[in-house]
């Protein structure tokens, strides 16, 4: 199941690299630029191609959002292939340092005066 949700959001991410770079960047209608030069725009409909692509852009991003969501509750879990109780970290730690002995001074301790 999460290999088929990896394969939809990848369908979509190029579908919508598609619907996007279609898009005009300064009036919002990238292809009835391009038809209306020809005169047909009123003869083959496009006239709401910006509508339609600015819709389908967000339909397609609200859709990979979602799909991002529940990918993460598809997460085949690691827990069930190896039982890990401590991590690789704890296993290599070294041995505590010896302790120091208990009639040395420490550095920090001032010492007493001669008499």
């Amino acid at each position: 199941m999460h290999i088929f949700f990896v394969i939809l959001i990848l369908l979509i991410s190029f579908m919508l690299m598609g619907v996007v770079l279609l898009q005009n960047p300064k009036g919002g209608s990238g292809l009835t630029s391009g038809i209306s030069s020809l005169g047909t725009v009123q003869n083959l409909g496009v006239r709401r191609t910006g509508d339609f692509l600015s819709k389908t852009t967000a339909v397609l991003a609200g859709a990979l959002m979602v799909l991002c969501f529940v990918v993460q509750f598809t997460l085949p879990s690691r827990q069930s292939a190896v039982d890990v109780k401590e991590s690789i970290l704890q296993k290599e730690l070294p041995a505590a340092p010896a302790e120091t002995p208990a009639s040395a001074p420490s550095p920090g301790a001032a010492e007493e005066p001669e008499k």
